[in-house]
């Protein structure tokens, strides 16, 4: 009941909105000479130009669409084949200009983004709020937010980040909210076509192609791309597809409604963890090759868009997500090999994991435009509603087989289903206090019902949650154009992160939730200055905290007959604090002036994160540990990338360095084990070389060499899936890519 009724509040809650607007807009119109009966509204398609280098890097404007980023901390990414392996979703280079971002170093398959910033995990993303063409891919947002789905972005346009305060507009998150745009239809012509034919390393092939047009009122974009190769290591090949359509119909010129359809799927071979004496002695190893990991998403959407005039836009977009996580695996540590048991005469039977997903969302957001005295003002106000239902089958005993094969030969030992609605109701409004500074306040209001019910212990145990929680949001945005082309900003902002279904789950009949659990809820405070001078230098400089509350964890406890059991709480507080700084300058138009052929451009991207626990212990083996100045995880201190392009007629090339400080994959700060699953993370530096060659507009060939130097290292531990243990990135490889647009 407690939704419906804020379902109907969000309702009437964006009714009186627009009823206010178009209030405001007959007094404004009363009051002006009756100059025409009608003002023509002619909702055009956005055209992003990118110049090369140019614009490889920007940030937001203060509106755009029916969103509001004015004093925000936000990147525009223009992905460019020319500066960054696509083909292989390379996102220390794809994101090299930004400055904090987090990366790992997986593999060269490219099936999964992993990406992190201000002391998140990058771990599958889960710390984001992922979105593509604005709705959200994360694969339950709230108990169980990784994110599986990983488009192509040899597909995207543009991709958007704001950081710290999008807690007020997207919902969930700390490491921000990342929204892939995706090509569209070329608006000129009723068909064009794109093929993008990539070979590289390791028997590695990616074939990307889109079609794409426009016909009458129908602007329609499809693409289908394949992936596959044998991986660096042994045991580590993989086979990626792709499937994307979008059919736009714009209905008159104040509208438009899209469908889109996008689906994924894989299946990769995992070459499994090594303990730190096995990565010493040979990092190409694979210990394990009976395990495989399979995800399968698919995304329906509906996109509606209206301009009622031109200061009122509104958009609608209704989106569900469908799919699955599939595992069978050999799961123990590295140091146990997977051999044959005598006493079979077989393999080990097998893990069998999986997971169904299906989840429903709409987000309504209205923009409106409106003057108070000279100046011009902007309110943006939206709801959202959700329902998101997980199904988890986990500790199945699957086959002594070597291939993918997901069959059973004994019943799974958990059997759980989660159900979370999520409501919420959100406003954010620029006034426009002089010409030059504006200050941003906004609001959130969440409210979240989780439940779940199932068995654990070989499914003998029965389990049940049941949490409701509603809390506000606030932030506020200020800016200031201290110049036509430079402008400070800063920003203050809740935020939030739900428990996650893993969190609430007792792994053992004897474990215990907190009854009082909350929600990991913090701020971030972010002050900066960006901009670019007469397009020799662009910048961006800013200082940030941000403070996390009552993260979750397991301390030790005793009953009322002194037996231990293991109890899930809330542990304690973190801070993380830090600089990012961006700098890229044209050495021809220094010296030389603007040339729009001929270029040398250097830039830098450092970043500096101090993170820490102010409170809190954690179980270690029966005893509580205190963690008050231990470092949060998987948090290096310093992250620098640079790099040196020339640009010369049709010609590009870039070398790119990158450094990324060591880290810790727990919060106790283990310095080293047996298995390799806990441990320091060491630092590494990298070099990776790009190129481009563009024969003619329909024509061009790029390529390049990852970890030039061919270093031997990782950047993540891990303690589950797909290790257990270190995880090795990827040595020297390359790659070519044959490119024709007509």
């Amino acid at each position: 009941m407690k939704i419906l009724r804020f379902t109907v509040f969000c309702f009437f809650f964006v009714r009186i909105s627009s009823s206010v607007t178009f209030a405001q807009e007959n007094l404004q119109n009363a009051n002006k000479k009756l100059e025409s009966d009608t003002i023509p509204v002619n909702v055009l398609q956005e055209v992003i130009v990118n110049t090369t280098l140019r614009d490889s890097i920007q940030y937001l404007p203060e509106v755009k669409g029916v969103y509001v980023f004015a004093g925000k901390k936000t990147n525009i990414v223009i992905p460019n084949s020319a500066q960054a392996n696509l083909a292989q979703n390379n996102v220390r280079q794809i994101f090299a200009k930004v400055p904090g971002v987090t990366t790992w170093d997986m593999d060269g398959a490219g099936t999964q983004l992993n990406i992190g910033s201000r002391a998140v995990d990058s771990h599958r993303s889960i710390e984001m709020n992922m979105r593509q063409n604005g709705y959200v891919t994360n694969s339950d947002i709230f108990g169980y937010p990784e994110n599986h789905y990983t488009l192509p972005l040899e597909a995207v346009q543009e991709i958007q980040y704001v950081r710290g305060s999008a807690a007020l507009q997207y919902g969930s998150q700390y490491g921000g909210m990342m929204n892939f745009i995706i090509k569209q239809g070329d608006s000129t012509k009723p068909i064009a076509v794109e093929s993008n034919q990539t070979a590289g390393s390791n028997g590695f092939f990616n074939s990307y192609n889109a079609v794409g047009g426009t016909v009458g009122k129908i602007n329609y974009y499809a693409y289908y791309d394949n992936r596959h190769g044998n991986g660096w290591r042994p045991s580590q090949a993989f086979d990626y597809q792709a499937y994307y359509a979008n059919i736009e119909y714009r209905f008159n010129n104040n509208g438009s409604i899209a469908l889109q359809f996008s689906r994924m799927n894989y299946v990769q071979q995992i070459a499994g963890g090594l303990t730190d004496a096995q990565f010493d002695q040979n990092p190409r190893q694979s210990l394990r090759n009976r395990n495989f990991f399979n995800p399968e998403i698919n995304i329906p959407a509906l996109i509606f868009k209206y301009a009622f005039s031109p200061n009122t836009k509104l958009q609608v977009t209704t989106n569900a997500l469908f799919g699955q996580r599939n595992s069978v695996q050999y799961i123990n540590t590295p140091n146990i090999p997977d051999t044959v048991n005598l006493q079979l005469g077989t393999y080990n039977p097998r893990q069998v994991d999986r997971d169904y997903y299906s989840s429903f969302n709409t987000e309504a957001r209205l923009l409106h435009t409106y003057k108070i005295g000279k100046t011009t003002n902007s309110l943006a106000a939206g709801f959202r509603l959700s329902s998101e239902v997980t199904r988890r089958d986990q500790l199945g005993v699957g086959t002594t087989g070597s291939n993918f094969d997901l069959s059973l030969v004994a019943p799974y030992g958990t059997v759980l289903r989660f159900h979370t609605n999520n409501a919420a109701v959100f406003a954010e409004n620029v006034f426009q206090i002089t010409p030059k500074f504006s200050i941003t306040p906004g609001f959130r209001y969440e409210l979240i019902q989780s439940d779940y019910t199932g068995l654990i212990s070989h499914a003998t145990v029965p389990v049940a949650y049941n949490g409701n929680r509603s809390f506000p949001l606030f932030g506020t945005g200020l800016q200031y154009q201290l110049t036509k082309s430079t402008q400070l900003y800063g920003n203050i902002s809740q935020e939030y992160r739900p428990y996650l279904y893993s969190q609430i789950t007792p792994a053992d009949r004897v474990d215990i939730i907190d009854p009082n659990l909350k929600d990991s809820k913090g701020y971030d405070i972010s002050v900066g200055y960006r901009g670019n001078i007469k397009n020799i230098l662009q910048f961006d400089v800013d200082v940030f905290r941000v403070f996390f509350g009552n993260r979750v964890g397991l301390i030790t406890q005793k009953d009322a007959n002194n037996n231990p059991y293991l109890f899930t709480t809330n542990i304690g507080n973190a801070v993380a604090k830090g600089v990012e700084a961006y700098g890229e300058v044209s050495l021809v138009a220094l010296f030389n002036g603007n040339n729009k052929l001929k270029d040398v451009r250097l830039f830098n991207s450092l970043a500096y994160t101090h993170a820490q626990y102010t409170s809190g212990e954690l179980n270690a083996n029966g005893n509580n540990i205190n963690l008050i100045g231990n470092y949060v995880e998987h948090v290096p201190q310093w992250v620098d990338r640079a790099g040196l392009t020339l640009l010369f007629r049709q010609f590009t090339t870039t070398l790119q360095f990158s450094y990324t400080d060591k880290s810790y994959n727990d919060a106790l700060n283990t310095i080293t084990s047996a298995n390799g699953v806990t441990g320091v993370i060491p630092s590494y530096a990298l070099w990776d070389w790009s190129m481009g060659y563009a024969f003619s507009k329909k024509y061009r060939i790029t390529g390049g060499i990852n970890n030039l130097m061919n270093l031997n290292y990782f950047s993540q531990r891990i303690t589950f899936y797909p290790g257990p243990g270190i995880l090795p990135a990827d040595g020297r490889t390359f790659y070519v890519t044959f490119s024709i647009k007509m």
